[in-house]
């Protein structure tokens, strides 16, 4: 196989799937579609009984290259980024959806085709959707402190390892059902295709995720004193040290937050939404 043509997927599947023309064979794969968007279709199918998404990637074509090259973006053009990304959190200790498969073809970067085959996380549920929820049925005391406390160590440990997710909004970290009722808290972080991986995160990156995350749980009912929970555990030192060294910082991710709520939603979000100004000396 050339340095442009990959194909990692495991023997019993191949042979599932006939081993010949594999690559193809994965690539004309339907099933639920879960997202259909120029170049890219996400699926979820059964085979041998057992569930996947496969993320088929089919060319995002030199205008979008361009228009990303002039936005000063790196171009997504394959389902690598994605998979260096489950790697990466594998060795960091982030769980995500376990790698099943990966396919690559083509040395053009406008036409690659690939594909990335994920095994399917089973009873999880999102914390937008959660948060959704909590409108109605305000969560116990105990229990949100807990979820605070496990998303700023995700954070944490994802931003500290030099990686920044670039949608890192609350719909993309999801909370596992059956170990919550065994009174553990396990998160999945996914949708990982636009994930940066660098040896140290650029303050740039780490701000527009954390704008992101702060802007997509504005409507999750927190108080200033979860805000400053989160805070406090995310940067892990005092809150006094954390605003005396970072006060500009947080200020930006306030004030790009509260750009994004208003593209969205055409309304400010109250200072109660965001917990006050989490700048002020404390």
């Amino acid at each position: 196989m050339s340095a442009c043509n990959e194909l990692m997927l495991p023997a019993e599947m191949q042979a599932k799937l006939g081993h010949e023309r594999v690559f193809e064979q994965v690539m004309a794969l339907e099933g639920e579609v879960f997202r259909d968007v120029p170049g890219r279709k996400t699926v979820r199918v059964i085979i041998d009984g057992r569930p996947y998404f496969i993320k088929q990637h089919f060319g995002v074509g030199w205008g979008e290259i361009f228009k990303n090259l002039l936005a000063f973006k790196l171009p997504i053009v394959s389902a690598n980024t994605e998979k260096l990304a489950i790697e990466r959190l594998g060795e960091i200790g982030i769980p995500t959806t376990p790698l099943a498969g990966f396919g690559s073809r083509g040395c053009n970067p406008a036409s690659r085709q690939s594909f990335l085959m994920t095994r399917d996380l089973g009873d999880i549920v999102s914390l937008e959707t959660l948060a959704d929820e909590w409108a109605a049925s305000p969560p116990a005391a105990r229990f949100k402190r807990q979820l605070l406390v496990a998303v700023a160590t995700l954070a944490s440990t994802l931003h500290d390892s030099g990686l920044n997710h670039r949608d890192f909004y609350i719909c993309h970290i999801c909370l596992d059902k059956p170990a919550l009722m065994h009174g553990e808290i396990r998160l999945y972080l996914i949708d990982l295709h636009r994930v940066g991986i660098r040896e140290t995160i650029r303050p740039q990156d780490r701000m527009k995720d954390m704008a992101a995350l702060y802007f997509s749980a504005m409507n999750a009912g927190l108080t200033t004193r979860d805000y400053l929970r989160f805070l406090r555990r995310y940067r892990q030192k005092p809150l006094k040290q954390i605003f005396q060294e970072e006060s500009r910082f947080w200020q930006q991710v306030q004030q790009r937050a509260i750009r994004l709520y208003i593209k969205l939603h055409q309304v400010e979000p109250t200072p109660a939404q965001m917990g006050g100004k989490l700048t002020a000396a404390r």
